[in-house]
């Protein structure tokens, strides 16, 4: 059983405690039953369960009012991560696909877009990365050229989260205000417009959803457009600023899971006549994965909660978490997988399952690197003020 004592920190509230009890009791009851054989049908059957059971209400803003809570966001990427990999992605998508609805969006965009994606009636997806621009979004080329009432996009986006199941994506485009970041623009784009093509299909270790996009002349109304011309790097960087955190919230959530199924396997594997926890060096691995979850956890919530006080940007924060609980999150696996010994490289084990799950997350959502870049030149400008 995971260790749930972090949820009396002073971080949480009592809704806080109510939330993770009830997502709990879901995930036992639900997620057994889902087939992952399938991961488009999965995914699909994921997010319907999950809107069902009203824990989407949590992803995105409620188009009537009220802001996003990102303690709740990190609960519950924690939470599913911690059962069911791809139950965070669903989960997790349905956020970030529209966190720029929910930030810049207006009243009618999000009464259009919002309430179908919180009752789980339609899956969103967020297409930033370009084939030349990953983590250098400035360096992004798709165009949306201005004709009448239209905008027309020309160009691809690739390793798109949901890309060929999501029925909106929020996308970003070059408008040309400026060079760079300067002129980058946000749209809402449904798919199925004519011009808009799903033309590869990605497979990964960790098997999800993900999809390569070309656009050929694909008109969108004005009206699609998110924010003001010219603000799209703004927006994605706001939208980044938020959910980071909860990247990190799910590495807690694979490293409490490899660190449960690595004391269930030292304390009922005998070696010798005696449990392999007796031994000394297995202890010293148990303590380290330990004292790595809390540090974690500590660095996640400390985030969300400066976020929900009502810091307007927490990128040292933010970006802190991530590189911290997805790096370690990386080894508290490889040492489970170690302890587990044959058994934690063959496929169907939980560990190598978690093994395959926890790459992605030190690349997806700003590198590990770039996370050193960020927190780096935060501790400078922090110096040079004062």
């Amino acid at each position: 059983m995971a260790d749930k004592t972090f949820l009396n920190w002073p971080f949480f509230d009592e809704r806080h405690r109510t939330l993770s009890e009830e997502l709990e009791a879901w995930c036992a009851a639900n997620l057994g039953a889902i087939d992952h054989s399938d991961t488009d049908a999965a995914c699909r059957a994921l997010v319907a369960g999950l809107g069902e059971a009203g824990f989407l209400r949590h992803s995105a803003v409620d188009p009537e009012g009220g802001g996003l809570d990102v303690r709740s966001l990190c609960l519950i990427r924690e939470t599913l991560a911690r059962h069911d990999g791809l139950a965070d992605f669903a989960f997790a998508m349905q956020g970030l696909g529209t966190g720029a609805i929910s930030l810049f969006g207006t009243d009618d965009q999000k009464r259009r877009w919002l309430t179908q994606t919180r009752a789980g009636a339609a899956i969103s997806a967020f297409a930033l990365t370009e084939p030349q621009s990953g983590s250098d979004v400035a360096a992004s080329t798709l165009t949306a050229e201005e004709d009448g009432d239209d905008f027309i996009l020309n160009g691809e986006k690739t390793w798109i989260s949901n890309g060929g199941i999501a029925g909106l994506y929020t996308l970003f485009a070059r408008t040309g205000e400026g060079p760079g970041a300067k002129g980058l623009s946000a749209f809402i784009v449904p798919a199925g417009l004519p011009g808009f093509e799903v033309v590869e299909r990605l497979e990964v270790i960790a098997p999800h959803p993900l999809g390569r996009l070309k656009f050929t002349d694909c008109r969108i109304p004005k009206d699609a457009l998110l924010g003001e011309r010219g603000q799209g790097f703004r927006i994605a960087m706001s939208v980044l600023d938020v959910f980071r955190s909860t990247v990190a919230a799910a590495a807690l959530g694979f490293a409490r899971r490899a660190l449960d199924e690595a004391l269930e396997r030292v304390t009922t594997r005998q070696v010798q006549g005696a449990p392999l926890f007796d031994l000394q060096m297995v202890q010293g691995h148990i303590a380290d994965m330990a004292l790595d979850v809390d540090a974690a956890a500590l660095l996640v919530y400390r985030a969300a909660w400066t976020k929900d006080s009502g810091a307007p940007r927490v990128t040292r924060e933010a970006a802190m978490a991530k590189l911290f609980a997805t790096d370690q999150a990386q080894q508290v696996i490889d040492r489970a997988v170690q302890l587990h010994g044959g058994d934690g490289v063959r496929k169907g084990q939980k560990v190598e399952e978690l093994y395959r799950d926890i790459r992605a997350l030190r690349i997806y959502e700003g590198a590990s690197d770039v996370q050193r870049v960020v927190i780096a030149r935060q501790a400078l400008a922090m110096h040079q003020g004062g």
